[in-house]
């Protein structure tokens, strides 16, 4: 669930067949590559092309194969959750929301509208779906082809259709009476006015309800919430995850306070290490906006969405591309989750052109951290769609885009790039007065061996020229033969000039190449 104003800048500063399993591991993956599908839809493209009803609990064998062969390491199931029928009716009736219908999925009908997967009414997979066993069974399936499995976790908010809202009111934000942005709610202790959820920048959310964090009982049940979550997955992706930050939480309801004191300590920094303790390796994946990103991470999450890395690609912007990683620490750049669409965000097929795409694709799967690509864009899908509808409409592939990602993914399987240590590599200019070396994004990926990968980019609509320093004790001692493993090039150099002057790059605009060195014999 993603809205946000025009400006980043943050009012809340900072303080097939079955395939063997790969060994197990309990840790969390350095850089996994995060598939993300919309599962509600794509469980009735599976039943109708099997002609009877695919639920989680039957996916066809070659899906999992598939997903293996492309490289992923965890499953994303958007939307798995049960939403309620109030959530549901208003889905149905919000004219902008109706209007989004029309755009995304010309005569739907109101069956394909399923309510907000983000207005959750009960943590249980609903039957339609294959139910908890069905959720258990796929991802027994995942982890026998040597996959993971992160559903969502919505810390926030609840739909209205929660019982906690009829059983536990004191959990939520709540008004002495009518106030704007509440709502009246039988309760078992009678009428309440509740807060329906929000951020601090738009108007509420209509069909949730506003948990209340400074409520010590409210932060126990959701602890006790997302243990229950985590017992079922491998990690979550938590919606909205700084809103709970005590500072933001304080201002965005300092017009609804409450009489109870605010605990001391953060609720992520109590509950991410209950969770790691009763599983070793869960990963948290947070996604957050507002320049918050770092005290995510200090607070535990593992991974949190980089944002600013999105929105200058999406608009062209390869010069910012290069200022905001290079800024960042190493630890930073890390910890951040790379993408180019999600179902927030337009789809990319839209936005760039298969060439642009691919130079930004390379970029976001040539980073350390989490590689995140979405359903539908590896084939070039242009329709946003709601989250509320449960169908979508069949476009056809985009057979220029299918060959980028099919090329990409298929050649970095075989390199050091998301399994050995990155080194993001700053260019310099090739010649006094050439600024085109702020175009490039480079990194270096080394395993064991004097051999090593080079991630090249020019984001640039043109072509553009550097020199880039590459690391390494033993570069002067060998001489190198570079083969690009996405083109037919190849090239010798001398170790000697490699290491005084660096390696020389003059790159066509939008080019994406991946060079694998080795020492010449």
């Amino acid at each position: 669930m993603k809205r946000e104003p025009e400006s980043s800048a943050s009012i809340f500063p900072h303080s097939a067949s079955r395939i063997p399993p790969p060994a197990a591991s309990h840790l969390t993956p350095l850089n996994p590559l995060l598939y993300q599908i919309n599962t509600r839809c794509w469980l009735r493209e599976l039943s109708a092309a099997a002609g009877n009803p695919v639920t989680l609990a039957d996916v066809p064998v070659a899906e999992f194969a598939r997903w293996r062969k492309l490289g992923f390491t965890h499953l994303w199931l958007m939307g798995v959750w049960t939403p309620g029928p109030k959530g549901r009716a208003l889905a149905l009736n919000e004219p902008d929301l109706r209007r989004a219908y029309n755009a995304a999925l010309p005569g739907w009908r109101d069956d394909d509208v399923g309510g907000s997967p983000y207005a959750i009414a009960d943590y249980r997979v609903p039957p339609a779906l294959g139910g908890d066993a069905g959720l258990k069974q796929f991802r027994d399936q995942l982890h026998a082809h040597g996959l993971k499995l992160i559903l969502d976790f919505v810390p926030n908010h609840l739909g209205l259709d929660h019982a906690w809202l009829r059983e536990r009111p004191d959990l939520f934000v709540q008004s002495p009476g009518e106030a704007p942005g509440t709502f009246a709610q039988a309760t078992v202790a009678g009428i309440r006015w509740l807060a329906q959820g929000k951020d601090p920048y738009f108007a509420p959310w209509t069909d949730t309800v506003q948990l209340d964090y400074r409520r010590p009982a409210t932060r126990s049940a959701m602890q006790e919430l997302l243990l229950s979550v985590a017992a079922r997955c491998d990690g979550v992706r938590c919606d909205m995850a700084m809103l709970l930050l005590s500072e933001v939480f304080a201002k965005t309801w300092a017009h609804l306070p409450c009489a109870t004191e605010t605990p001391a300590r953060e609720f992520w920094a109590e509950a991410i290490p209950a969770v790691k303790a009763a599983q070793p390796g869960f990963l948290f994946l947070a996604e957050v906006y507002w320049g918050l990103e770092s005290r995510l991470q200090e607070l535990g999450f593992d991974f949190t969405y980089d944002k600013e890395l999105y929105d200058k690609l999406f608009w062209r912007d390869g010069a910012g591309v290069q200022r905001h990683l290079l800024g960042l620490s190493r630890e930073a750049r890390a910890r951040g989750a790379h993408f180019l669409e999600n179902h927030d965000e337009p789809r990319i097929a839209a936005q760039l052109s298969p060439a642009e795409q691919r130079a930004a694709a390379l970029v976001i799967l040539g980073l350390p951290g989490m590689r995140f690509l979405h359903e539908g864009q590896l084939t070039g899908a242009r329709v946003k769609l709601p989250v509320q509808l449960a169908r979508r409409r069949a476009e056809p592939p985009d057979e220029a885009v299918a060959k980028v990602y099919e090329q990409l993914l298929a050649n970095l399987a075989g390199t050091a790039v998301g399994r050995g240590e990155a080194q993001l590599l700053a260019p310099r200019a090739a010649w006094p007065e050439n600024p085109t070396a702020q175009n490039f994004i480079i990194v270096q990926w080394r395993m064991q061996g004097p051999g090593f990968d080079l991630v090249v980019v020019n984001l640039a609509p043109h072509r553009s020229q550097c020199y880039v320093p590459l690391v390494g004790p033993e570069l002067a001692e060998h001489n190198w033969s570079l083969r690009d493993r996405l083109g037919p090039d190849t090239y010798e150099r001398f170790g000697a000039d490699l290491a005084s002057q660096g390696l020389y790059l003059d790159v066509a605009a939008h080019g994406a190449q991946l060079f694998h060195f080795e020492p010449r014999r």
